[in-house]
């Protein structure tokens, strides 16, 4: 699979739900919007009293799925990776990152509490079941790093 393969399939989908883990260690998941990066950071905002933001606050460990939503299209991407909020000139780049997938987004800037979160990812597990025999592909940080 090529790295615009996989850009492409991820780009191509608007939501994906995400989970996490409470500090009491409970299941938590939410379908949140998403904008990814060329380096496959997944971006998405939220209210900073939401579990998911109290949640990725205590521990940044995150999943998405992506995809498998349409009928016909048995295609997904299983997602791992760290969630933090950058400051500064990263929160600038991904905000615009966002706003380039979610232009409204500008207009929750208003909302109180409202926070950016990046995903870098630890794990990607691509899975298309359309195709006989079906095409699964799992790349770790390095893996993604090395796509052309």
């Amino acid at each position: 699979m090529r790295r615009s393969e996989l850009l492409a399939f991820l780009r191509s989908h608007r939501y994906a739900v995400q989970a996490s883990v409470s500090a009491d260690r409970r299941a938590q998941a939410a379908v949140v919007g998403i904008a990814v990066s060329d380096d496959f950071e997944i971006v998405f905002d939220t209210i900073d009293s939401s579990r998911k933001a109290a949640n990725l606050g205590s521990n940044g460990s995150i999943a998405l799925v992506i995809g498998g939503t349409h009928d016909g299209d048995e295609r997904t991407v299983q997602y791992e990776g760290i969630a933090d909020v950058p400051a500064g000139a990263e929160r600038e780049r991904i905000l615009e990152l966002y706003f380039s997938r979610f232009p409204d987004g500008r207009d929750r800037l208003a909302w109180r509490g409202i926070t950016h979160v990046r995903v870098k990812p630890s794990w990607i597990r691509y899975s298309d079941f359309n195709s006989n025999p079906p095409q699964i592909v799992e790349f770790d940080r390095d893996g993604l790093a090395q796509l052309v």
